[in-house]
């Protein structure tokens, strides 16, 4: 097992031996377009040694194109969420693929995957180049995996650096006065149970009566609309994650304005007759069908401008929740759990910025136990 440089133009080729066919004949595998003699070199060597480790992959004219569009995206379709799906497809095509698709997958480089983060942050936010970093690291681990390409250059290559945004927040009586100004309002229950509960827009649309329990005032989180190709879908038994699906206890408060809510939509249920889509939802738009999760955020954003709010947006509501919670000395394991957290370390994480008033507040009440 032996390899050779050779000189073919201008570049320079790797040349391997990897043995004979069954016929005796030399079999010899062509890694080309290295600009110097050194470069050639280097992976001449790194060739020869994956074949000693029996990690050798061989050479192929696959682009990088081909490879996403005709074995990853549809390898992953069946096993991720449509609207996961949605998102790798759409960066692949509109990013991915215009910049890097001509590329033979085996050529590509580090070099060329932070050329593109480059020309991208002229116009994107770190944040979204990172989510497109993080589909590329996947392709290409997939494809390492599969024995197509000997390393992920993802690995190699530097998307940009995010400083965390200030999470914006309201106060208890800015949230007060939203809920004030929105008490008449068609669907003003929804604001009520998206302030006391702390969960995500998706799973607030995707309640459903029969997962409420009047008795003992709890709410199943199981079902969520998401958008998918830009329609508002209900997704059965389908939270975020295994730890997204959970129950959560309502005050008496949010049971009263639930009840409200529920006497509304049986009027409009009876106007609507024959027209009405029975899907049990709790918060619809007036025939049963579900709400558009852009609808929502907009009409909240809307709202709260009106009223000279922080346009803080649905999640909004749901950090001003976990910090009140919080600062409330509420545990952190039951906060976790409510936000549907898959691990407590996530939510201490995301609310950090909590902790410091938490650890003066318990200075203060282990000390007056100790010393009085």
């Amino acid at each position: 097992m032996k390899g050779t440089i050779i000189k073919r133009g201008k570049k320079w080729s790797v040349v391997i031996d990897v043995g004979r066919d069954e016929n005796g004949k030399r079999i010899r595998r062509w890694h080309s377009g290295f600009a110097t003699k050194r470069e050639a070199e280097e992976e001449r060597i790194e060739i020869l040694s994956r074949l000693q480790r029996g990690s050798y992959v061989e050479p192929t004219k696959l682009t990088l194109a081909e490879f996403l569009r005709e074995q990853w995206l549809p390898a992953k379709e069946p096993t991720i969420e449509a609207t996961t799906f949605e998102g790798y497809q759409y960066d692949c095509e509109t990013k991915i693929i215009p910049a890097l698709g001509s590329r033979r997958l085996q050529q590509l480089t580090p070099a060329e995957i932070n050329a593109l983060y480059g020309d991208l942050s002229k116009r994107l936010a770190p944040k979204t180049i990172r989510n497109l970093h993080g589909v590329l690291h996947r392709a290409l681990g997939d494809a390492t995996r599969w024995g197509l390409v000997a390393r992920n250059q993802a690995d190699l290559a530097d998307p940009p650096k995010m400083s965390r945004p200030e999470m914006m927040i309201w106060t208890a009586d800015e949230v007060r006065t939203f809920l004030d100004a929105t008490a008449d309002d068609r669907l003003a229950a929804m604001w009520v149970v998206a302030a006391s509960t702390g969960v995500r827009r998706s799973e607030l649309l995707g309640f459903r009566w029969r997962s409420l329990d009047v008795e003992t005032r709890r709410l199943g989180v199981v079902d969520t609309v998401v958008k998918v190709r830009n329609k508002p879908i209900l997704r059965l038994g389908n939270t975020k994650t295994a730890g997204s699906r959970r129950v959560v206890a309502l005050d008496k408060t949010t049971m009263i304005a639930l009840r409200n809510h529920r006497t509304r939509q049986l009027e409009e249920r009876l106007r609507a007759g024959d027209a009405w889509h029975d899907l049990d939802l709790v918060f619809c738009r007036e025939d049963g069908t579900v709400l558009s999760p852009d609808w929502v955020s907009r009409t909240f954003q809307r709202t709260a401008v009106t009223l000279g709010l922080e346009p803080i947006g649905p999640h909004g509501l749901r950090h001003t929740w976990a910090t009140m919670a919080l600062q409330a000395a509420v545990p952190a394991k039951v906060v976790s759990e409510r936000l549907g957290h898959s691990n407590v370390g996530i939510t201490l994480d995301r609310y950090s910025h909590v902790l410091p008033t938490m650890q003066e507040d318990a200075a203060e009440t282990v000390g007056k136990i100790l010393f009085g």
